[in-house]
This record gives structure tokens, C-alpha cells and sequence, in this order.
């Protein structure tokens, strides 16, 4: 992975890059898939949990990262695109593999704009399509 990519991220976001950090948006750019904190514990087993915890808030509250809840029981993130504001008109789907338990950003496929009656903001969106990803056969 190139360091000046993830520089050039912190830079947009305006995160202090620490090796925590710098360590932690390397393992995420380098996945295609969503990561739990749970799975970052285990890669990093000799950072903190708290500090790992601390630079995914970090990320998330810059919006350098987004969290899903995929219906697993388990927060997991992803890096969001440079230009992503995380306003609705920039969220995605994720796709969780009802196989393999893995959750994958499906950037290419916007959430549908949801109109509410009046009185009502939306806050957050999560929208999250169940099945059978191609790695474990979804394509037969």
C-alpha cells in the first residue's frame, strides 16, 4: 500500500496520522470487505482495544470510514470514497454473505431516496441486502 495514499486520506479528512492509525487505514484499504473490531483486535493483537476503538470513531467522526450494521450483531467499517460526506445522497448498499459472513460495500448501487411524511428527518440510512456472495457460489 502506498503511503502517500493514505497521507493524502488524513490530509482530507484532517486526521493526525499516528502508526496506530496509519496501521489501521492500510489493513482497511487493503480489504474488500467490511472489517469488525473484533478482527482488527485479533491483526493488531498487541494495540489496545481501547485505542483501536478510538481510531475507528476517529475515522468515522471525520468520515474517513463508515459503519454497518449488517444484521450480524457486529458493528462492522469500510473506507468511504474521498468525496463521500456520508450525507444520504452518498450512502451505498452492503451486501452481507449469509455463507461466509462476510460484508461487502456495494458503492456502484445507491440507497434509494426514501420520502418521509413531514415532521420526519432521516439520520441515518443502513441498507444491507442478505444472500449468497460469488465467492461462495452466489453466481450458479
Amino acid at each position: 500500500m502506498d503511503k502517500q495514499h493514505i497521507f493524502r486520506k488524513f490530509k482530507i479528512r484532517k486526521l493526525r496520522p499516528t502508526a496506530v492509525r496509519e496501521m489501521v487505514m492500510e489493513y482497511l484499504l487493503e480489504r474488500d470487505t467490511a472489517v469488525s473490531l473484533k478482527e482488527l483486535e485479533e491483526v493488531f493483537y498487541w494495540a489496545d482495544r481501547s485505542t483501536l476503538y478510538r481510531t475507528l470513531k476517529a475515522f468515522e467522526e471525520k468520515k474517513a470510514i463508515h459503519s454497518i450494521d449488517d444484521g450480524s450483531g457486529v458493528i462492522k467499517y469500510a473506507v468511504c470514497a474521498d468525496n463521500c460526506t456520508c450525507e444520504p445522497h452518498h450512502l451505498h448498499a452492503h451486501f452481507h454473505c449469509i455463507k461466509c459472513k462476510l460484508t461487502y460495500c456495494l458503492n456502484e448501487i445507491p440507497v434509494p431516496e426514501v420520502q418521509l411524511p413531514p415532521g420526519y428527518k432521516v439520520t441515518y440510512i443502513n441498507y444491507v441486502v442478505k444472500g449468497i456472495c460469488p465467492k461462495c457460489g452466489g453466481g450458479e
